[in-house]
């Protein structure tokens, strides 16, 4: 059936308002740009949900960093054929 003639006005309102929205539309960046900033995005999640409940997050960098040092330490100061400060009894 043929729309009525306030339906093709209501219609025809509707895209008149929509003729200069062109002018206002932001170009979108090229792909390098959109790439990077889509993981600079993500990069900041991570860090939100990684730190989320925590009040000091340097502190807790700070213990990491501490922790994995000692480890680091750890394994260069042990005994190579030591196999890990075990010792074999016979007898």
């Amino acid at each position: 059936m043929g729309a009525t003639q306030t339906q093709r006005q209501s219609m025809g309102m509707c895209f008149s308002c929509l003729g200069g929205a062109g002018d206002d539309v932001v170009p979108t960046p090229d792909p390098e740009t959109r790439r990077r900033q889509l993981a600079e995005a993500a990069e900041k999640r991570q860090k939100e949900t990684t730190y989320r409940g925590v009040k000091n997050p340097e502190a807790v960098e700070r213990k990491k960093k501490k922790q994995e040092e000692m480890n680091k330490q750890e394994m260069t100061t042990s005994p190579s054929g030591g196999g890990g400060g075990l010792k074999w009894q016979v007898g």
